[in-house]
């Protein structure tokens, strides 16, 4: 990657720069509020993942970031600029979408050139830079040799490097991604996540990624933004939603979870005749809400815990997953790796369940 692209892509750079910033951005189409006041800014060169649930907004935002929809309320400034008042061509967005939107009847060359050779006469490139910028691009996504190929005689995997080849060709100063890896198998979107990482990290570009896959954005984000029925419910690294999630919602939509009412006592929730400790990241008191992944939880055929039976036991690689039946027929979940499967552990055992520790929040 030529030097002057990470100078002109909105790369991570000590020189002043504001990053990309939304403030109280508000939508409604018809009766439907899609977005409510959302805020948040992404740095210089961040990798931001936009999270949640179908109909929570996060297409909706990134079309406003992107020039798609114009908000009802709220601003967005890219460096301090009114980024919505600026042209199309001045605002530079490059985006991809589900369905890669590559034009059938041109090659892939012609299609990673097209952004660049529709530029006006005075701003266009020679065409002798755009080929070479289109070699670069496609040794970038690992395409080398295929520019005269036609995108149906590509993999659905391939098809969706072209499309993010033509969005990178014309240095975007943002790059909006909206679920692209939505159409593909799961073994080929795993294998597309780690590469896009690289190529991000190769560009600098500032990057806004749209997805409902929690392991997706966990995996590649340098922070992600959880958002729900149009409120943003938190924004924070990896690390930090999964040790201090704002609220019950964003600890649910992160991953699997067990949930037992508690009874808080400083740093510790009781359970009767036992007791777990506490995460409290909302300042919940009394009755709470306590909440444990799989991997938290503990099985035994004796002791204190609360008594469950077995309906289930599977194995998923090296790691054995126990679903458990309650008295008043709630269900839980326990992982363990095999070689730490607990003693009598089989379908239809009575057992004793409890977490190793808990995250609680107001019921």
């Amino acid at each position: 990657m030529p030097e002057s692209w990470g100078a002109s892509s909105g790369g991570t750079r000590a020189d002043g720069r504001e990053g990309l910033v939304v403030e109280g951005v508000a939508k409604q189409f018809g009766r439907f509020p899609a977005l409510k006041g959302v805020s948040l800014t992404v740095e210089p060169g961040e990798f931001l993942a936009l999270l949640g649930p179908s109909g929570s907004g996060k297409t909706t935002l990134l079309r406003v970031i992107g020039g798609l929809e114009t908000p009802d309320a709220g601003a967005v400034a890219l460096d301090g600029e009114d980024f919505i008042a600026m042209s199309p061509r001045r605002r530079r967005v490059g985006m991809v979408f589900q369905h890669y939107a590559l034009f059938r009847h041109m090659t892939v060359a012609a299609n990673i050139a097209f952004g660049l050779k529709v530029r006006p006469a005075r701003e266009r490139p020679k065409a002798a830079e755009i080929a070479a910028r289109v070699e670069q691009l496609l040794s970038l996504v690992q395409l080398e040799g295929l520019g005269k190929r036609y995108p149906a005689q590509l993999s659905g995997g391939q098809r969706q490097r072209v499309a993010l080849a033509r969005a990178l060709a014309i240095e975007p100063r943002v790059l909006l991604l909206d679920e692209p890896f939505g159409a593909l198998d799961a073994k080929v979107r795993k294998e597309l996540r780690f590469w896009l990482r690289r190529v991000h990290d190769e560009t600098g570009v500032t990057t806004i990624f749209v997805t409902h896959d929690q392991e997706e954005a966990m995996d590649l984000a340098d922070r992600v933004a959880v958002l729900r029925e149009g409120v943003l419910e938190q924004v924070g690294t990896p690390a930090a939603l999964e040790e201090r999630p704002a609220s019950a919602f964003v600890f649910d939509f992160l991953g699997d979870a067990n949930r037992l009412p508690a009874r808080l006592s400083g740093d510790l929730a009781r359970f009767g005749d036992f007791t777990a400790p506490a995460v409290n990241t909302t300042g919940a008191t009394g009755d709470v809400e306590a909440w444990f992944r799989p991997h938290e939880t503990e099985l035994a055929q004796d002791g204190p815990g609360l008594a469950v039976t077995v309906t289930d036991v599977l194995t998923r690689g090296g790691v054995i997953r126990a679903e458990c039946r309650a008295e008043d027929g709630r269900i839980f979940e326990a992982d363990f790796p095999r070689a730490a499967q607990p003693a009598g552990l089989a379908e239809g055992a009575p057992m004793r369940l409890r977490p190793r520790r808990v995250t609680v929040f107001a019921r």
